[in-house]
């Protein structure tokens, strides 16, 4: 029998453990499962290359807990270790990184990856045990071992009569981390962390249904037995090559990911990389409401098949987090801090492959089945627009096959936007001004208007839309984007020729202090304006200016200080061409002026959805009246 202390200076390493990471003490069975996988693994290497002279068979890795006494047992087929071994590992390489682990992480060691970051995976086993026990036997020919810690570093090390090769570890389960006693909580665990381990992983047994035996009546029970209960899939859909994969294959997998989910996915983007950095995964676009926050953390990362973090901020692009998936690499650091990960390297080249992935299915689909893209472009514009603004790169490939839409649902790319319009929508100063509506019923008189006049109007409805329209415009050259109730229309694209206002200088003035003092509580600022005498005699507009850089502000970054707290601005416009506004000029009794003029700016408000309450109330009132 061999007694010693681990080899670590710091004596009170265990407390600190259990102290630094005791809001994630759930990971002791992700990392001594980690350690089985790697251990049957790395036996399956040296048999393939006939180092290991043993039969690797079908290993597995099994959990079983003791209730009444108080343990948890992982049990293991892989290599197994000698007794010099289990004294090198166990007790002096686990601990080579100690200090630095105190120095570095004493005042924010709440990351469960420094725990595997440091060599210290068995020892998280601490965390819920007050006394863990090894026993191994090695593949090679020489005795089995059987190490005991209490949690100090006091260890014993003594011969042990295992016959199987592997490795059988004990956790006697601490009085404060009884929770894990319950099988509904191991396999709570397991399903997050180890669904998709290359190793099957047993817990227990279930119970499976057999066929009826032949001649068997309907109403004999069906027959049933006892099987292994195999809690993972070993070979996900990610592990293999697409060219192994099916469209249903797919789809199960998604299924398999998200059995909560009943839509099916759009499509699904196979990664696949072995240089300069290894890279395997599926991303799945679902189908995207508008609320760009509910959707994130639906992606789950996996280091080597198990389960880190669905939090992948800063491996993912921000704008792909909306999607769906797996993603799994070696080579992401995931044992260190958030803020180390998003300055490596290794992470930026993998960011930067997802992007350009995605980039490339999207114009892949584009290319080859328009009808079917244009299909599917509200259910994914969000991602691609937000990625139009987030990365520059993706803004230079998406340009090609990002669609505006119109309000009666043609698609156009941007080039073939700009070559539709450029013969009817350029203004007088050679700039392209693109018509658009945020709401088909909302701003509908106003689009008819444009339709009117031989205008193409887009339907651009998403959150982010103003901040993109913002990046086009100071992207491209000489166009400019102009909401179709931002001005009446002569003046969103004005042309050489100006209409002539019927009404002189002083008539103008006239009507102006009428209207004013008709409408001096309603905040309206008051635009006297020349236009086609077939045009509304009132209209009234948001500058699109104001408008747009309050909605950026609301949407988060752009615009002004505070402006997403303003309240909304509006212009009255009044056409003095128009014979009602003549009428109302001419009007001797003061009565009937300030009716119609009531009436009149009811009805554009109206319009523009803005009478409400009271005021539609007393204006159908006032309606019924006037044509008694």
């Amino acid at each position: 029998m061999a007694t010693g202390k681990i080899n670590v200076s710091v004596e009170n390493i265990f407390p600190l453990i259990k102290k630094f990471l005791y809001s994630d003490h759930e990971i002791f069975l992700r990392e001594l499962i980690s350690n089985a996988t790697d251990a049957t693994l790395k036996l399956k290497h040296l048999t393939s290359i006939g180092e290991a002279k043993v039969e690797y068979g079908n290993p597995k890795i099994e959990i079983k807990v003791d209730k009444e006494g108080k343990k948890i047992h992982i049990i293991d087929q892989g290599l197994g270790m000698t007794e010099g071994e289990v004294q090198k590992y166990i007790n002096e390489v686990a601990f080579s990184g100690a200090e630095e682990f105190l120095d570095k992480y004493k005042d924010s060691a709440k990351d469960s990856g420094i725990i595997g970051h440091f060599g210290l995976g068995f020892y998280s086993a601490f965390m819920v045990a007050e006394k863990v026990e090894i026993i191994t036997k090695s593949y090679k020919e020489e005795p089995a071992a059987h190490w005991t810690c209490d949690g100090s570093p006091n260890f014993t090390l003594v011969k042990a009569d295992k016959e199987e090769r592997g490795t059988e570890i004990i956790l006697h389960v601490a009085e404060d981390s009884t929770e894990f006693l319950e099988d509904a909580k191991i396999s709570e665990l397991l399903t997050k962390y180890n669904k998709f381990m290359p190793i099957p992983i047993k817990f227990g047994t279930k119970t499976e249904t057999l066929p009826k035996p032949e001649g068997a009546k309907e109403e004999d029970p069906a027959p049933t037995k006892e099987v292994e209960n195999i809690i993972n899939n070993p070979t996900p859909a990610w592990t293999k090559q697409p060219s192994e994969l099916k469209e249903e294959d797919y789809k199960g997998f998604y299924r398999e990911l998200y059995p909560t989910q009943f839509e099916e996915p759009l499509f699904n983007i196979h990664l696949n990389v072995d240089y300069p950095f290894n890279l395997t995964g599926i991303l799945y676009f679902p189908k995207l409401t508008n609320d760009l926050n509910v959707q994130k953390d639906k992606i789950q990362l996996y280091q080597n098949q198990v389960f880190v973090t669905d939090n992948v901020e800063g491996i993912v692009p921000e704008f792909l987090t909306m999607l769906r998936g797996v993603i799994d690499s070696p080579d992401i650091p995931l044992n260190v801090s958030r803020s180390y990960l998003q300055a490596d390297g290794a992470v930026k080249k993998i960011s930067s492959y997802i992007t350009r992935k995605v980039g490339d299915k999207l114009a892949s689909l584009f290319k080859n089945d328009r009808e079917e893209f244009e299909a599917k472009w509200n259910d994914i514009k969000i991602v691609i627009e937000y990625g139009m603004l987030s990365e520059d790169k993706f803004f230079e490939k998406a340009d090609k096959f990002a669609l505006y839409p119109t309000v009666d649902e043609a698609y156009f790319t941007f080039e073939e936007l700009q070559e539709k319009l450029k013969a009817n929508q350029t203004d007088k100063d050679d700039k392209l001004v693109i018509l658009y509506a945020s709401d088909k019923v909302a701003q509908h008189s106003y689009i008819e208007a444009a339709k009117a006049k031989g205008y193409e109007v887009l339907l651009l409805d998403s959150p982010i839309i103003s901040h993109l329209m913002q990046k086009l415009e100071t992207s491209k050259e000489n166009i400019s984007f102009a909401r179709v109730d931002a001005d009446h229309l002569d003046n969103l694209i004005k042309k050489e020729e100006e209409q002539i206002s019927k009404l002189s200088d002083e008539e103008k003035e006239t009507l102006k202090k009428d209207l004013e003092e008709t409408i001096k509580d309603k905040g309206y600022t008051i635009q006297l304006e020349a236009m086609d005498s077939s045009a509304s005699p009132f209209v009234i507009t948001e500058p699109e200016f104001m408008r747009r850089m309050k909605e950026m502000q609301q949407s988060g970054g752009g615009g002004m200080f505070g402006m997403g707290n303003m309240p909304e601005m509006y212009n009255l416009i009044v056409n003095t061409n128009h014979e009602l506004v003549s009428e109302i000029l001419n009007t001797k009794t003061a009565k009937k002026k300030e009716r119609l003029i009531s009436q009149s700016l009811d009805l554009a408000r109206l319009s523009k959805g803005l009478l409400k309450g009271e005021e539609l109330t007393n204006f159908i009132k006032r309606s019924y009246e006037m044509v008694k």
